[in-house]
């Protein structure tokens, strides 16, 4: 018997001193409260990080590293994936490839193609990331717009079966290189021109690949409706997960009607289909002025047809007429404000009213002005709050920008480009309570991976790629506003990009450890449990 219990505390004693053994780690995250991304509650915990991974995660982890970060007081969590970004010619540029207004909003992955545009050979822009690497991780988005004006230009017209298949050759290529899936942009030319069967084609490539289908819809005016159930049919008909982009109804008209399409979704979503949408915590949109006031029949063919068509006898007085109600519903122009317009930078910041006003001139004539100078970015005030709330809380609705890399300047965009993620967990969960910081965390982190079928990313989860975030709750803020836009946020602390340090104790490090993500078709196995 006595045998018998040295022989158990022996082996007692040994598996003692295993479990003892320290774990070692190149940087350890000590005493911080982590919301790991998947909506379960805060805890209090240690973060250990080797290379490019997650090693462990506990309270009071036994980890030595030769750097420990005192994360008492602090928010640990994923790093956020901007589901909807338009980075994607400034991250290939040497002075906006760090995109630090992200990296200083706790971004850690970017996903670019966004609204039909961006690169269509998706394998050479990888490269480029690559070679010169980035502050965040990109994704990539076959642009179907983008895609349509290599094969068939800008014009509107319809593809015949050998541009159609060229297309198609197209976006399979683009899914081989690693493209995430397709994005169109339904208020743009060319994209508008594609009919719902193109569409279709080019997302059942996209599906026998498994990825998926994100649209700016064709209208988010008091056609919202109409355009979502068109994204629906394409997600039926071709069999992939539906994304709706910068989901939203704009516009006074509209208001609620963004209301009624989540209903038609959660129904969609009820019938065991995958549908998904995103959205900016604002109440203005900004693209231009165009896109604003002009159909897209208007603007086919570029500038300089939109010029003929304004000179022209019989067209130019009804788009003027056309101009002039569009101005009108956007409260006479006072709720449209530009952004940029290098003919004439002293307007920039002023509304189409204050222009008008100012120059005693009616604000269609400021808009006709514009158009002839090459068209202006403009910042949109179309929204209802309220309706911005309800959208923010619902389980399947991402935070995503809508922005793009920048750096400060004489324009004023959108302060989505400096603030969007901050705003989201210090001003409406934090602040306002609209929704729990839990929740708030995973809109941006894991419910972003899952939607891509993202499966290394995106929560704080032992053997994940150690892209993580670490804010201060009690000083984490959007500073950037629509006045003064150019503004970093306050309060992240650090962020890791694959292991590495981006942000450090609030600076940016100058690091580019960004690489480009690209996607990996699921097999059998695990499409099953998704």
């Amino acid at each position: 018997m006595s045998r018998i219990v040295t022989f158990c505390y022996v082996l007692f004693l040994a598996l003692s001193s295993s479990h003892a053994q320290p774990i070692e780690a190149d940087i350890v995250l000590k005493g911080g409260t982590v919301i790991d991304g998947s909506g379960a509650e805060r805890r209090l915990a240690d973060v250990a990080i080797s290379d490019d991974k997650i090693v462990a995660v506990g309270p009071d982890l036994n980890a030595t590293a030769p750097w420990v970060i005192d994360c008492t007081g602090l928010i640990v969590c994923p790093g956020f994936i901007d589901l909807h970004n338009h980075s994607d010619t400034p991250i290939t540029k040497p002075e906006t490839r760090a995109a630090v207004n992200y990296l200083t909003q706790g971004c850690t992955t970017l996903v670019t193609g966004n609204c039909g545009s961006g690169p269509v050979v998706t394998g050479s822009y990888y490269k480029k990331i690559d070679d010169h690497g980035a502050g965040p991780n990109i994704a990539h988005l076959i642009p179907q717009g983008s895609l349509r004006r290599r094969v068939l230009g800008s014009d509107n017209i319809q593809p015949d079966d050998s541009q159609l298949q060229e297309m198609l050759d197209l976006a399979e290529k683009a899914m081989q290189d690693g493209a995430w899936g397709m994005s169109t942009g339904l208020i743009y030319v060319p994209s508008s021109y594609a009919s719902t069967e193109e569409i279709t084609a080019i997302a059942k490539v996209v599906a026998k690949h498994g990825g998926i289908y994100a649209s700016h819809i064709r209208g988010e005016g008091t056609g919202v409706l109409k355009s979502v159930d068109e994204a629906l049919q394409i997600g039926r008909d071709a069999a992939l997960p539906v994304h709706i982009s910068h989901f939203k109804s704009s516009g006074r008209d509209a208001w609620g009607l963004v209301r009624e399409a989540a209903r038609m979704i959660a129904k969609e979503r009820e019938a065991g289909r995958n549908v998904t949408a995103d959205q900016y915590p604002y109440v203005a949109s900004s693209t231009s002025l165009g896109a604003t006031l002009l159909p897209s029949s208007a603007r086919a063919g570029g500038n300089k047809q939109l010029i003929k068509r304004l000179d022209d006898t019989e067209t130019g007085p009804r788009l003027k007429e056309t101009i002039r109600k569009a101005i009108t519903k956007r409260d006479d122009g006072a709720a449209v404000r530009i952004a940029r317009y290098k003919p004439n930078p002293s307007w920039v910041g002023k509304s189409l009213a204050d222009i008008a006003k100012a120059e005693d001139r009616p604000a269609v004539d400021i808009a006709l002005e514009i158009f002839r100078g090459g068209d202006a970015s403009i910042v949109n005030f179309s929204m209802n709050e309220d309706d911005v709330r309800h959208i923010m809380a619902i389980d399947w609705v991402a935070t995503a920008s809508d922005g793009r890399a920048y750096l400060p300047g004489a324009d004023r965009p959108h302060p989505r480009n400096y603030g969007t993620f901050p705003r989201k967990l210090g001003h409406y969960a934090l602040q306002e309570e609209v929704l729990s910081l839990e929740v708030a965390v995973r809109s941006m982190t894991g419910l972003p991976a899952e939607i891509l079928r993202m499966r290394d990313r995106g929560l704080i989860k032992e053997d994940l790629m150690a892209d993580i975030t670490v804010f201060d709750p009690k000083r984490l803020k959007d500073e950037a506003t629509f006045d003064d836009p150019h503004r970093y946020s306050s309060g992240i602390r650090y962020v890791f990009v694959n292991g590495v340090p981006a942000i450090s104790a609030g600076s940016f490090t100058g690091a580019l450890a960004g690489k480009a993500l690209r996607f990996e078709e699921p097999t059998p196995s695990t499409a099953d449990t998704e």
